[in-house]
């Protein structure tokens, strides 16, 4: 075997120094982030609640919206009827973004925590501005 006592160490080097990420972040849990929910109009609703339940709203809400995009769009269907028997208006962009009007700090800090890259909402929607034009 050519150069073998050179070799197999600078493998285990490599493949030691490859590992060192996985390694070093062993054993530590970094906690889900908080979305928050301190916008104007949800520090002014009587009763705070999401369309639906929020456990609903936390595991489903992507399937849900896609279920809203569908109906709306190729059904014409603008109404939606929840499970306590309320209506709302089936709309991302007026329903939704108008309670969580903080993107940045309710959809992108979940987002980047579970790993969703750019979910495609924004490709026909518009993200929430202030007056500056800056994201919000």
């Amino acid at each position: 075997m050519y150069d073998a006592n050179k070799i197999i160490p600078g493998l285990v080097i490599f493949v030691g120094l490859m590992t060192v990420p996985i390694w070093s972040a062993m054993g530590r849990v970094v906690p889900p982030p908080k979305p928050k929910l301190d916008t104007p109009v949800i520090r002014e609703l009587a009763e705070k609640k999401c369309v639906e339940g929020k456990e609903f709203m936390k595991s489903s809400h992507m399937q849900f919206l896609i279920t809203w995009r569908d109906e709306a769009l190729r059904k014409g269907k603008r109404v939606y009827i929840n499970s306590r028997g309320q209506k709302y208006y089936v709309s991302l962009q007026n329903t939704c973004m108008k309670c969580h009007s903080n993107k940045k700090e309710f959809c992108d800090r979940c987002h980047n925590y579970a790993g969703v890259e750019d979910p495609y909402c924004w490709e026909c929607h518009l993200a929430p501005r202030d007056a500056k034009g800056n994201e919000l």
